[in-house]
């Protein structure tokens, strides 16, 4: 990042900070895709509140970003394990914490399975939780009672050009992956498993390079909007495994348990959009799969007459190009700050909400006056 944008995206930061600052600061926890961009917003939190601790997603660390983070917030090891164990979560926040009144920034619904113990057990008290994904919010919204306030900024206005970009990132990659290999999008027959925000712009994005389309969602909503939009919607989705040449996850949970993969046809690509662990169930590969490399960030599973190729192990195949998606990024992360501010005021009783339309219109009119030059 140039000298210039760097201070451009620090000065914006530093006026959604200052609109959004709360009467009394809490502390945090957070989550994040550690990127290169990404110190500015962790300086952005850290000046709403008093930041106690960096997990980096696993598979989206950049080193020079981390070591910056580093110089002034301690960076831990993230993992879905050990923060669905209610013990392990809640000895964690009392190690960064105790005592503090804390909101916790979350991407990807780490917290889901031990928030009641963190609510109930902790020596300070979780104020509420700020949830960034749309994998995430589904994880909280399936609980049968939430024990704080979610703000979930998953589903708000000023993530949709994100949602887009994401998707454009995602061809990308699997198209630059093909092509490593000498393979190419075009005439190729796909199958996208979601089609969500994500799943819509890739299946849009892969049609429009020639890419014969088959979408499948357990939603029969979404699954009508498919339709709509012409592409061909799979009646069959074990028929319609073993057709495509390459099969994009874009649910955001389980898409291929460990007996699809039998069936996918010969020389497959799997891709996905998000972490393999939420994806893929690769652990419950049948006996017999070798792995072996095949160029770079291409892993070939084989066994007797069977073979298929999985880019990027699984993990979000963007994240090898940076997955960025220009500036569009700094709305949703502003809107994350306005939720920091929505939990600090400790009025909210436990349940999900959104950021208000008017502070997304704020957020929206300051970026433009960064953004719009």
């Amino acid at each position: 990042m140039e000298t210039s944008e760097r201070a451009r995206l620090d000065t914006y930061f530093g006026k959604i900070a200052k609109t959004f600052a709360p009467s009394e600061r809490p502390s945090s926890i957070l989550v994040t895709h550690l990127l290169a961009e990404r110190p500015a917003f962790v300086r952005a939190v850290r000046s709403m509140s008093d930041l106690r601790a960096v997990l980096p997603k696993p598979k989206s660390v950049d080193t020079v970003a981390r070591r910056e983070v580093e110089q002034t917030t301690p960076c831990d090891e993230l993992s879905r394990e050990a923060f669905a164990d209610p013990d392990s979560a809640l000895s964690y926040l009392e190690m960064r914490a105790a005592g503090e009144d804390v909101v916790l920034l979350d991407v990807g619904g780490y917290f889901a399975a031990s928030l009641d113990a963190l609510c109930e057990r902790f020596s300070g008290r979780v104020i509420g939780l700020v949830e960034d994904t749309e994998n995430g919010h589904k994880r909280y919204v399936e609980r049968n009672k939430l024990p704080c306030p979610v703000v979930s900024v998953a589903r708000s206005p000023l993530k949709a050009p994100e949602d887009f970009l994401v998707g454009q990132s995602v061809v990308f990659s699997a198209e630059a992956l093909l092509r490593g290999r000498g393979d190419i999008l075009h005439g190729r027959s796909a199958l996208v498993i979601g089609f969500g925000k994500l799943g819509s712009s890739i299946a849009r994005l892969l049609h429009a390079k020639g890419v014969h389309v088959t979408v499948h969602d357990i939603d029969p909503v979404r699954r009508t909007q498919a339709l709509s939009q012409g592409f061909e919607v799979a009646r069959d989705r074990d028929r319609a495994l073993s057709r495509a040449g390459l099969v994009l996850c874009a649910t955001g949970a389980l898409s291929l348990r460990g007996e699809d993969f039998s069936l996918l046809r010969n020389g497959a690509y799997v891709a996905t959009v998000t972490s393999s662990e939420d994806e893929l169930e690769l652990d419950g590969l049948r006996d017999g799969y070798i792995r072996n490399g095949s160029g770079d960030h291409v892993t070939r599973y084989s066994t007797t007459g069977h073979y298929f190729y999985l880019l990027n192990d699984g993990n979000a195949v963007n994240f090898l190009h940076g997955a960025s998606v220009g500036p569009f990024i700094f709305l949703v992360q502003a809107e994350i700050l306005a939720g920091v501010r929505m939990l600090a005021r400790r009025d909210l009783s436990p349940g999900m909400y959104e950021v208000s339309t008017e502070d997304r219109a704020t957020i929206a009119g300051i970026w433009l006056d960064y953004y719009n030059r």
